[in-house]
């Protein structure tokens, strides 16, 4: 199993489409980093021979902003405007969508299962 930037690669999938595995990389800098390497994009990656993945380490070093740093790049940002007291930051902290989208209806993902009011019993009176 190729180890990139701390991601166990499968080995099943085209190198392209396996690299997108690492957060940070999507298909289109997948295929710059390969092309940078010189590695053919279709190739699986229990094909590749260990030049190949050491060229592939070196792109994705030197471009730099994945995994890790890019994790904590974010969360940083986010602590950021949270702690100037920016809109962005309010709606971060209410887990609220921070994008404007609409709340009145919709945003489940965002603000989670709906909590339906409970009805209290009322004293029957006769």
């Amino acid at each position: 199993m190729a180890r990139i930037a701390g991601v166990d690669l499968r080995l099943d999938k085209c190198i392209e489409i396996a690299l997108t595995d690492i957060y940070g990389i999507g298909r289109t800098r997948s295929t710059s980093i390969l092309a940078s390497a010189k590695v053919e994009p279709a190739s699986r990656v229990r094909d590749l021979t260990e030049q190949e993945v050491s060229r592939i380490r070196q792109v994705i070093d030197r471009q730099g902003g994945v995994e890790g740093d890019l994790r904590k790049m974010v969360q940083m940002n986010v602590k950021r405007l949270i702690e100037i007291g920016s809109y962005r930051g309010l709606r971060h902290r209410r887990n609220l969508p921070v994008r404007g989208q609409r709340t009145h209806t919709n945003a489940r993902t965002r603000k989670g299962p709906r909590r339906l009011a409970v009805k209290k019993k009322g004293v029957v009176r006769h």
